[in-house]
């Protein structure tokens, strides 16, 4: 059976995003740590991965230097049951980053991560058609998502 994970590439902060994920996410731990040998493209002895999960998905963020920079064509989408935990996240995860709009953000490191609230999907999804359409088009104004008021928005409230 083969399995899938996402790796993520930085100049050198993998070790710290990598730490900072651990501590936003309860349930994220880190597998383990490879270094650089010599004769690496990197300083002996420095971080060259950092394997870790999150929510059930692998990460291994590399330190692989300045060639690539992480885009935002590419973000982790984390589904929240409450607005309790939308909010937390998105206060852990703009603390030094930056809100982009429709529950997306990039944090410090420069990971685009998107934070909905379950029940999103149905919403948007919806074969009411004209409740679907309220509730994208209050989405479409909101930065960070509120779920109560997409619900109000859908009703027609």
């Amino acid at each position: 059976m083969s399995s899938m994970s996402v790796c993520l590439w930085f100049d050198s902060q993998a070790e710290a995003a990598a730490d900072f994920y651990v501590d936003v996410f309860p349930s994220a731990r880190i597998l383990d740590v490879a270094r650089y040998g010599d004769g690496a493209p990197q300083p002996s002895g420095s971080v060259m991965t950092v394997r870790l999960v999150v929510h059930g998905l692998e990460l291994t963020l590399l330190n692989g230097g300045p060639v690539y920079q992480i885009s935002p064509a590419i973000s982790l989408v984390t589904t929240c049951d409450t607005q309790s935990e939308v909010d937390r996240l998105w206060e852990r995860l703009t603390d030094g980053g930056q809100e982009v709009q429709c529950g997306w953000l990039v944090d410090r490191f420069g990971v685009s991560w998107q934070i909905i609230p379950a029940g999103l999907g149905e919403l948007l999804g919806s074969t009411d058609r004209a409740a679907a359409q309220r509730a994208t088009e209050a989405m479409l104004k909101m930065v960070k998502l509120d779920i109560a008021a997409l619900r109000r928005a859908y009703k027609g409230e």
